[in-house]
């Protein structure tokens, strides 16, 4: 049977405490994404069941709601017909939930924020790397063709250059110059400095003796925390130096400052010390893997999975990229990854076997194929974070996985894939077979053991439309029509209104309405011609009667905190259709009347206007 969208939208609206909470709200291709600005009135449990969810997660601040593809679209606009929400970009929202965000989230954020757009680049050099060393290995004259010097350089490119990707990337990240973001990172590997893999004992840089400080002529192969900092330096600049050069000369003086400003601070200060303490990480962060009898690896592995709940695992890109930019580097970061990941694959299998529901299996099998295959969040999300024992079962098998893996060298030519993907990439393929089946195994067997399906709650039935019963008492007549009164309350003359721009009718005439009631109906059969960005005041028109409807006076200024607006503009309604919903106690208390303001902005074109309730 096919979907029922306007009901799916109108459930996951009631659910999720109505458009008055929706901060955005956006799609991807398969998800609805919303920024809630009071998670306590999401009602979670109900969420799961509404027919059309495939699942839901949070990550990032945001809520996601799993619906598909070519489905998802269509729940979307009825969504906002229902809430009255504005449509937005997936970019909005991310805009919106990274606002809410505490100071420590964002900052690990920005990692994988700089990371995840060069990760084709990165994947596809490591892939290639791997087969290429795999092929040398195989073949010995191929290592001494030119098929394999040709084939390694593709391979090593980015690698070698990974500043210059970084680089751009950071700032795009940080709202610089894309091409001056570029310029710091080449400076980074400049020809003219030697490369930082050949330095040894024996082979020290020369150096650049400036008078005040000296700077040493290396490259930064094989760093990365340094480019992310001095590009943040280069943005930061660049951007104030918008705002204080005068427009006639800014194209020249901006980017010439902020180039050599930045070409100091990163060769004099940022380069030197933070190179050394990204150095000191990873030390410290192979060490903690392969230095500690597989227990950091254990540790690893059954943390893993939490950092992909709270949206942090790209974090780990910086590791992954230092550990692999170092000359002959190997990735031991990522069997960690790939044991965690393949984990929640056989948690997520094991629901998928195991239950009886048609639409948890429907959404489990897909996921689980998606997590063996690296794509996790919607086996964890989906599924195994949403029973919690499935999730629980994975953390525990890709423990036991990284630990094997750790005890075993394994290493990776590349970072960014994960599980089956891995193959290609990894330097022992019998062995990290052997760490997969271990980790979904073990993941597999105690989800099968302590799982049990629970009895399916039905969602409640969508609300029944509320019966449109029109007013009967007219507050503005014309020659054109009658404007019945939208809100019941004790009905005053506009001029007796307590703001002087409705009460001097420069707005037109009509009446001022002290509300007993906190529901606002359409006065007539029309169009909705507006809607405030804060959900307080409607324009309403027919028979060439355009009337506003505003709520409070000066509550533009509560910024849609207490109103709840049920139409869009265009909407054709009917007399005593809702439009607003509001709270008096909201208005209040936020130090504003709470008359309403009933007036027929043309009055002064149309014939016979009279006002007062009738």
């Amino acid at each position: 049977m096919a979907l029922d969208y306007r009901k799916c939208a109108e459930q996951i609206a009631a659910n999720i405490g109505g458009g008055a909470n929706v901060i955005s709200a956006a799609h991807c291709a398969t998800r609805l994404r919303l920024v809630i600005a009071d998670n306590s009135k999401v009602n979670k449990e109900v969420l799961e069941n509404v027919d059309g969810v495939k699942g839901m997660f949070e990550s990032n601040g945001q809520l996601q709601l799993i619906i598909g593809t070519g489905t998802v679209n269509k729940v979307y606009d009825e969504f906002l017909s229902v809430t009255g929400a504005s449509a937005a970009s997936k970019a909005d929202v991310k805009a919106a939930a990274a606002s809410r965000m505490p100071l420590w989230k964002k900052i690990l954020k920005t990692p994988g924020d700089v990371f995840v757009p060069i990760l084709p680049a990165i994947v596809a050099s490591g892939l290639m790397m791997g087969l290429v060393e795999a092929l040398a290995k195989a073949i010995p004259s191929f290592a001494d063709s030119g098929w394999f010097g040709f084939l390694d350089l593709v391979a090593n490119t980015a690698f070698a250059l990974l500043p210059i990707l970084v680089a751009v990337s950071a700032a795009r990240v940080f709202g610089g110059n894309l091409f001056l973001g570029g310029v710091i990172g080449m400076m980074m590997v400049h020809p003219a400095l030697m490369n930082a893999w050949t330095v040894s004992p024996t082979n020290q840089p020369a150096v650049w003796d400036l008078g005040l400080f000296k700077i040493s002529q290396v490259g930064y192969q094989g760093h990365v925390i340094p480019v992310i900092l001095a590009v943040l330096l280069m943005s930061t600049v660049e951007k104030w130096l918008h705002k204080k050069v005068p427009e006639m000369i800014d194209l020249f003086v901006t980017p010439l400052v902020t180039v050599l400003v930045t070409a100091f601070a990163t060769f004099v200060v940022i380069g030197p010390i933070f190179s050394v303490l990204e150095n000191w990480v990873l030390t410290g962060a192979k060490w903690l893997v392969s230095s500690t009898g597989g227990i950091g690896a254990l540790i690893m592995g059954a943390l893993y999975p939490w950092t992909v709940v709270m949206g942090l695992h790209h974090m780990y890109n910086v590791i992954e990229a230092g550990m692999l930019a170092v000359e002959g580097g190997l990735n031991i970061w990522m069997p960690i990854a790939s044991a965690a990941n393949f984990a929640q694959f056989g948690a997520c299998l094991a629901v998928a076997i195991k239950c009886r529901n048609a639409k948890l299996k429907s959404v489990a099998l897909p996921s689980s194929l998606s997590a063996s295959l690296g794509i996790t969040e919607p086996a964890i999300f989906g599924v195994n974070f949403r029973f919690m024992k499935p999730f629980i079962a994975g953390v525990i098998g890709g423990a036991v996985g990284a630990l094997f893996g750790s005890l075993t060298k394994l290493g990776a030519t590349t970072y960014g894939v994960t599980g089956i993907p891995g193959l290609l990439a990894i330097n022992n393929i019998p062995i990290y077979c052997i760490e997969l089946v271990i980790a979904a195994g073990i993941a597999f067997a105690i989800t099968t053991v302590i799982w049990k399906e629970d009895a399916p709650k039905a969602a409640p039935a969508a609300p029944a439309p509320e019966k449109i019963v029109a007013p009967t008492v007219s507050v503005i007549r014309c020659a054109n029509g009658k404007v019945l009164q939208p809100v019941k309350g004790n009905v005053i003359p506009y001029d007796q209104i307590p703001d002087n721009t409705f009460a001097s009718g420069v707005l037109g005439v009509g009446v001022g309405i002290q509300p007993t009631d906190e529901v606002v109906v359409a006065p007539f059969d029309g169009e909705i011609t507006s809607v405030a960005e804060s959900r307080h005041a409607v324009g309403v028109a027919a028979n060439d009667m355009e009337l506003l409807i505003h709520v409070g006076v000066d509550t533009v200024a509560m910024n849609g905190d207490g109103f709840d607006c049920l139409v869009k503009e265009g909407d054709q309604v009917k007399a005593g259709q809702v439009l607003i919903r509001f709270s008096r106690e909201k208005i209040k208390a936020a130090g504003y009347s709470d008359t309403v303001a009933v007036l027929l902005t043309n009055s002064d074109d149309l014939d016979g206007v009279e006002y007062g309730a009738k």
